[in-house]
């Protein structure tokens, strides 16, 4: 695990006075020596100059290995059709910054995010802080400005270590454990599950959604007495046949059925916003839950961004995500159809366990390089997958290359998948959806 670093002998000089959030944005990434610096001694310094007192909000705390981010999206389309305000906190972004921090849904603006940008600076004095450090606490001052009723706050790395966790919760949620992050969580789910009940708090509520949760979440949930509501156990998940609504999931909970859309997002990220929200809204009709279900989107998580052939997205990067991914093209597979993947990750992801996970349901890769910090490059990734057992394979120098090479090579009813890092998503609806202008 990463210890903690020794301030610079000479800290960069922060922005000046009239500086935009680009400006900002590259400061933050010179302020601290090393990007990822677990702990919480030295954001909570902070914190204290910034809040005299716990925030008046209620805060909602999600950690898990995968599908943190659509359990927010969904809690936050919930409690706002409960008639609560709320402000969201999630990381990494996809495009820009300000997708990080949400004010009743709507990405906060520029000038929002400097004035917050401009307090933290004020207020840390000599203390290093790292880039998701800074943005964390600039977050938590957005929030308190914006007045809202809840905070849904997503941990960028593990939990217990994490700046998210500074603020205590008062209601939490695991949605998986699985083994990422490897360095900094551990090899193998107790260790991390440990890691992640670090945000349950004593006799709060809280939902773990993993349908196997690892001994360390439940032995911590009940050495703390939290009000623990399990998948399986208290609340179940049932596929169902179609209706006419394109309906096809049921959530069963206390003698309450509740209707979920078989959709682009986790089904158990879904029913645990669901669950979240019968403890903090516990009188909102069910039918307004169930309406407010068929709204929410989380772009990057499958997102389908083109037809014929139809094009998805997705950031999943390790094999517990390439599971859930390999599903979701399954169904979609049928006849004639095949699936071309375009694959392009970091280098310290598993891409050997994701890619023998979702060779069975490809039928032909390209390989693509990734020109970012950590980025494989097309042939460093070939290399460390020639043991797989992986169909047709084509290498290329970008991510855009390697979806215009899809896109010639694929037939009208086939299905392409990109796919691997928030990086790889990113560059992919710059280039078919910001652009607006596809590869021919």
């Amino acid at each position: 695990m990463s210890q903690p670093s020794n301030p610079k002998s000479q800290s960069p000089k922060a922005p000046g006075a009239g500086a935009n959030l680009d400006e900002w944005l590259f400061w933050l990434e010179s302020i601290h020596p090393t990007e990822i610096d677990l702990g919480l001694d030295r954001v909570l310094l902070v914190l204290r100059k910034l809040f005299r007192r716990k925030p008046n909000a209620r805060v909602i705390t999600v950690a898990g290995t995968n599908g943190k981010g659509s359990t927010v999206a969904t809690l936050e389309s919930l409690l706002h059709a409960s008639g609560r305000s709320t402000g969201a906190y999630t990381s990494p972004h996809l495009q820009n910054y300000n997708e990080r921090i949400r004010i009743g849904g709507k990405d906060v603006d520029d000038a929002t995010l400097i004035s917050a940008f401009e307090k933290v600076e004020s207020a840390r004095g000599s203390v290093t802080l790292t880039y998701f450090e800074f943005g964390t606490l600039a977050a938590f001052v957005v929030l308190a400005e914006a007045g809202v009723h809840d905070w849904i706050l997503e941990v960028g790395l593990g939990g217990r270590l994490d700046a998210v966790n500074v603020i205590d919760a008062d209601l939490a949620i695991i949605t998986s454990v699985d083994i990422d992050h490897v360095a900094f969580l551990g090899d193998n789910r107790e260790v991390i599950g440990f890691e992640k009940a670090g945000i349950l708090r004593p006799g709060i509520p809280a939902i773990v959604a993993d349908m196997d949760p690892p001994r360390s979440v439940i032995q911590q949930a009940t050495a703390q007495k939290v009000v623990l509501q399990r998948v399986g156990k208290d609340y179940t998940i049932e596929e169902t046949t179609p209706d006419a609504g394109g309906l096809s999931v049921t959530l069963h909970t206390q003698g309450q059925t509740i209707r979920m859309p078989r959709g682009p997002l986790p089904v158990q990220s879904v029913a645990a916003a669901v669950m979240a929200m019968r403890i903090l809204a516990p009188d909102t009709p069910i039918s307004v839950i169930e309406t407010a279900l068929t709204n929410v989107n989380v772009p990057g998580r499958f997102e389908h961004l083109r037809h014929e052939p139809d094009l998805y997205v997705d950031v999943g990067h390790n094999p517990h995500a390439a599971r859930w991914l390999s599903a979701q093209l399954q169904v979609l597979k049928c006849g004639t159809r095949k699936v071309h993947a375009v694959y392009a990750a970091l280098a310290d992801k598993d891409v050997v366990g994701v890619a023998r996970t979702m060779a069975p349901i490809v039928d032909c890769w390209h390989l693509a390089g990734l020109d970012v910090p950590r980025g494989l490059s097309s042939e460093a990734l070939a290399e460390k997958l020639d043991s797989c057992p992986l169909k047709e394979v084509f290498m290329h120098g970008s991510v855009t290359a390697a979806i215009t090479a899809a896109l010639g090579q694929a037939a009208s009813n086939d299905i392409i998948i990109v796919f691997g890092s928030f990086f790889t998503v990113a560059e992919t609806r710059s280039l078919l959806v910001i652009s607006e202008v596809a590869p021919p």
